[in-house]
C-alpha cells in the first residue's frame, strides 16, 4: 500500500513539473521549448551567445571582397557587412573560403551569412534564403586584345553550333552556371567551359592562352584587366543579375535583422557611398 502511494506521489510530482515547464515556456536540454518549437539559431545569435556575426566570403573578387595591402579584408561587401553587424549590435567575423562552399556552410550553420557578390538564383533559393538586393551585377566577357571574339554571338558558328573555343570561369559562380548550361538555355555547354577556383586563376589562364575568354562579374573584370596588360572587356554584357546576402532558411530572425539594417543603410545613403568609393561610373 505504501509502495503504491509513493508511486502515485512520484507521478503527481512529474505531472506538476511538466505543467510548470509548459506554462513557464521553459526549455528542454536540447534547446527546444516545452511546446515543441525549436529556438532558432538566429534568435540565439541576435539576443546573446557570443555576439559574433560570422560572414563567409571568397576574398578574390575585387572590388566586392579582397585582401588589401595591409593584409586586412576590404571591399564593398566587407564594408556593408561591417555596418550591418554594427546595427545588429554584433561583431563581424570574416571567413575566407572557396565560393562553392559558402551556401553549404550557411545551410549547416557553420556561417551565419554568405556575402560574396552572390547572385540570387532559383536554384540557390532552394537551399538558402536571400536578403533584399543591395547591388546589381553584370556578367562581362574578357578576351585578349585583337581577339576575333567581339560579342557572345562570336562563340557560335553560323549554324548555331559552338565553335572550338574554351571559356574560363570561377567555379560555382553564375558565370560558371550560365556558361555550362546548354545552348538552348543560353550557355555553350560544359564541354566548352574550364572551371577555376578563383577569378584570377581564370584570367591568368587567358593570359597564358589556355582559354579563349573569361566570363566574370564586370567590376572584378575591370580590376583584373587593369593589372594584366593585353586584355580587354567586350562592350556587350553577357547578362545582368542581383546581388544579395544568403542566410539559412531557419535563420528568419537574422534575415529580418539584415533586411532592416539594409533598408536603414540605403535610406542613409551609406550603401551608395560605399559602392561609389570602389566603383566610379
Amino acid at each position: 500500500m505504501k509502495k503504491s502511494i509513493r508511486i502515485i506521489a512520484v507521478i503527481a510530482a512529474l505531472i506538476l513539473a511538466l505543467g510548470c515547464l509548459a506554462a513557464c515556456g521553459g526549455k528542454a536540454d536540447n534547446g527546444t521549448t516545452a511546446n515543441g518549437n525549436s529556438e532558432s539559431a538566429a534568435e540565439a545569435k541576435l539576443t546573446a551567445t557570443d555576439g559574433v556575426l560570422v560572414m563567409a566570403t571568397n576574398a578574390s573578387f575585387p572590388p566586392y571582397e579582397f585582401v588589401g595591402d595591409d593584409g586586412a579584408y576590404a571591399g564593398i561587401d566587407v564594408e556593408i557587412a561591417g555596418l550591418i553587424a554594427e546595427k545588429l549590435g554584433l561583431k563581424l567575423e570574416i571567413q575566407d573560403v572557396e565560393f562553392g562552399s559558402i551556401i553549404g556552410g550557411v545551410q549547416s550553420g557553420k556561417f551565419d551569412m554568405g556575402m560574396a557578390g552572390m547572385t540570387v538564383t532559383d536554384e540557390r533559393k532552394e537551399s538558402v534564403n536571400f536578403s533584399e538586393t543591395y547591388a546589381i551585377g553584370v556578367q562581362s566577357i574578357i578576351v585578349k586584345e585583337g581577339s576575333d571574339i567581339k560579342s557572345f554571338d562570336d562563340f557560335f558558328n553560323a549554324d548555331g553550333s559552338v565553335k572550338d573555343i574554351m571559356i574560363g570561369v570561377q567555379q560555382d559562380t553564375t558565370g560558371d552556371i550560365y556558361c555550362s548550361d546548354t545552348v538552348e538555355n543560353g550557355g555553350v555547354g560544359e564541354e566548352h567551359v574550364t572551371q577555376f577556383k578563383t577569378g584570377n586563376d581564370a584570367v591568368q589562364a587567358l593570359v597564358a592562352g589556355k582559354v579563349d575568354a573569361v566570363i566574370i562579374d564586370n567590376e572584378p573584370a575591370k580590376s583584373y584587366v587593369s593589372v594584366n596588360e593585353g586584355l580587354t572587356i567586350l562592350e556587350t554584357a553577357y547578362t545582368e543579375e542581383e546581388y544579395a546576402i544568403c542566410v539559412s532558411k531557419s535563420n528568419t530572425a537574422l534575415l529580418d535583422g539584415i533586411n532592416d539594417a539594409l533598408a536603414s543603410l540605403k535610406a542613409e545613403g551609406k550603401i551608395d557611398e560605399i559602392v561609389g568609393k570602389y566603383i566610379t561610373k
